[in-house]
């Protein structure tokens, strides 16, 4: 069965409860909920987080779960779309470590799905991105 939803970033100044409530009351069967870290944005969408996922222990499990219970909404998949391929080392690896918090939160939650963005050098050949995304996705796969 075909489930319409939609991707939480584009209400980002809501909570996760009222974004529950619009998807409840606009009849979506779910939301891809964004998971950014905390902090400015650097572009648009970016930075949008409905689940905390550094918070996504056991009683913040159980209140999300009441939340999707009481809207009747579910969890598509949890989102992050950094570059993990930046050519800026530490932002490289900071957004692979958030992804692997983000597949955590996901595990946590029973949410078989997470989306994200392989990355690029922009300064480098699409050739080139492919190796590096060789070097640095298999430990990701293997981590999920």
């Amino acid at each position: 069965m075909m489930k319409l939803g939609f991707v939480s970033a584009i209400l980002p100044d809501l909570e996760l409860e009222e974004v529950l409530s619009f998807a409840a009351r606009e009849h979506f069967a779910c939301v891809e909920l964004m998971c950014w870290p905390k902090g400015k944005a650097e572009r648009r969408y970016a930075g949008v987080s409905h689940i905390d996922v550094d918070e996504v222990g056991g009683r913040e499990v159980e209140r999300i779960g009441a939340l999707l219970a009481e809207k009747g909404v579910s969890i598509s998949g949890l989102g992050y779309y950094p570059n993990p391929l930046d050519p800026d080392q530490a932002r490289a690896d900071q957004s692979r470590e958030h992804l692997r918090k983000v597949i955590v939160a996901a595990a946590r939650l029973k949410v078989p799905v997470v989306n994200t963005f392989i990355g690029r050098d922009p300064s480098q050949g699409v050739e080139e991105s492919f190796r590096s995304f060789a070097r640095i996705w298999p430990d990701l796969v293997r981590f999920a």
